[in-house]
């Protein structure tokens, strides 16, 4: 990869080789054809329409003209990641299957929240949630074995002080770049819950359902007819094979008690009430079929949602608790509770924020707001539709200002080890290509592919 100076550039790098970022982790599933083998590399293959994708994509992120000289560079970049793979597999590098589970449950939490809910991710597909996991699946896997190949190669790799002043100082005045006014933001978030009385209301329509399986009426017939869930309902309610650890726990725990053919009690999760039919075992996994019943929430109300947050800033603010401390104890959003409550730019990752990437929702909350002061309630509806409350922390503001090493040190730094990682990696490329097949497509020979093992 040819040697660059500026940020940007660097950034494809970091992307390319050392991390999935998390516009990378948030890609959709795309129908791909096959269109034409342009590389092989041992088992992998690289098809016309992946370079393709990968090449427009970036041209949308990064607003570049389009230039061959850049799809040369992700051809290469993807050419690279199946030399990953490929050496994984010589190596016995695996990622055990309950991590792809969890990492790909994460993606599609991530999707679920983009397009606002289940419900809307699945129509827009046109295929239920299992589906969307079957397709992601391989993707997921061979991200999570690539980052661990890269972790081996270039985990221990660090920066000196005296190397991060001596990049930032090779970076030309002329190109130095120009940051925005940032800001780090943290959240506590309260979710409106609907009413017990709305509960009721739904589990006693489940009580009735179910006492209409137990004299004898089809279980998928009535799936069709009153279920909610729309990946499932028309299929009879049946979800297909999971295994264990997949579905949430109240769910899981209860179909895991059941004989087949045996319908459970009225089951309570996180999506609404559930009655479960065991169809069959098959080893570690096992197929169900539900009935979902959802609580109706048109008159959820944040009040108490908005109090208990009131209640939540007061300890905060006088000092009883961190904000941290509480974020993780309180906060009903799991994308954030466990760092503390802090927001992240989805373009980067970051916790420093552009102020004009920040959600307007939030702009106007914290425009007024000193640094380290917490706003009160305020109620707001989040991506999948629910009503909620959330209290902001904000923890840092920056002004705007050309890079340098005081204001900046710790983005430059991360910038400095990523060129080091990278260039480790390179280095692992040059000595391991002769070590697996590799082939490129005529039409590319002049990308010069191949000559990293120069």
């Amino acid at each position: 990869m040819r040697k660059t100076n500026n940020f940007a550039r660097l950034a494809f790098v970091a992307v390319c080789f050392i991390v999935t970022s998390v516009t990378a982790f948030a890609q959709t599933p795309v129908q791909r054809k096959v269109d034409g083998i342009i590389a092989k590399i041992d088992n992998h293959v690289i098809l016309k329409s992946d370079l393709e994708f990968n090449y427009l994509q970036y041209l949308a992120q990064s607003k570049q003209q389009p230039n061959e000289e850049l799809k040369c560079e992700i051809l290469r970049s993807l050419v690279q990641d199946k030399l990953l793979l490929a050496r994984a597999e010589i190596d016995s590098v695996v990622v055990e299957d309950a991590m792809v589970t969890d990492q790909l449950n994460r993606r599609i939490d991530y999707l679920t929240a983009q397009v606002g809910g289940v419900e809307r991710l699945e129509q827009y597909y046109n295929k239920s949630i299992r589906q969307l996991k079957d397709e992601l699946r391989k993707t997921v896997q061979e991200q999570m074995i690539m980052e661990r190949m890269q972790q081996q190669i270039a985990g221990k790799v660090s920066v000196t002080p005296k190397e991060i002043k001596r990049y930032f100082s090779r970076i030309p005045q002329d190109s130095l770049p120009y940051f925005s006014s940032e800001v780090e933001l943290g959240q506590i978030v309260k979710y409106a819950q609907v009413s017990k009385q709305q509960k009721q209301t739904a589990r006693e329509q489940l009580e009735a359902i179910r006492k209409r399986i137990l004299a004898g009426e089809d279980f998928a017939t009535l799936a069709k007819q009153y279920s909610q869930d729309p990946g499932s309902a028309q299929a009879g309610g049946e979800l297909g094979f999971f295994k264990k650890k997949e579905l949430v726990p109240e769910y899981e725990a209860a179909a895991l008690r059941l004989e087949p053919g045996q319908t459970s009690n009225v089951v309570e999760s996180q999506f609404g009430f559930h009655l479960i039919q065991l169809i069959e075992r098959k080893g570690q996994e096992f197929n169900t079929r539900h009935i979902l019943i959802k609580p109706a929430t048109a008159t959820v109300d944040v009040e108490e949602a908005t109090a208990e947050l009131d209640s939540i800033r007061t300890l905060v603010v006088n000092d009883s608790l961190t904000f941290a401390k509480a974020a993780k104890e309180f906060s009903d959003d799991k994308n954030t509770k466990d760092t503390g409550g802090m927001l992240t730019s989805r373009a980067t990752g970051s916790m420093y924020i552009p102020m004009d990437q920040v959600d307007p929702a939030i702009f106007f909350v914290i425009d007024t707001m000193q640094v380290g002061e917490i706003s009160k309630p305020v109620p707001f509806r989040t991506e999948d539709g629910q009503e909620a409350a959330r209290i902001i922390y904000l923890k840092s503001k920056s002004k705007p200002h050309l890079a340098n090493l005081q204001d900046d040190y710790q983005k430059i730094a991360t910038a400095a080890l990523n060129e080091k990682k990278g260039k480790a990696i390179e280095t692992w490329f040059r000595k391991n290509f002769d070590t697996v097949y590799i082939e490129i497509d005529p039409e590319y020979q002049d990308c010069k592919v191949l000559q990293l093992t120069q």
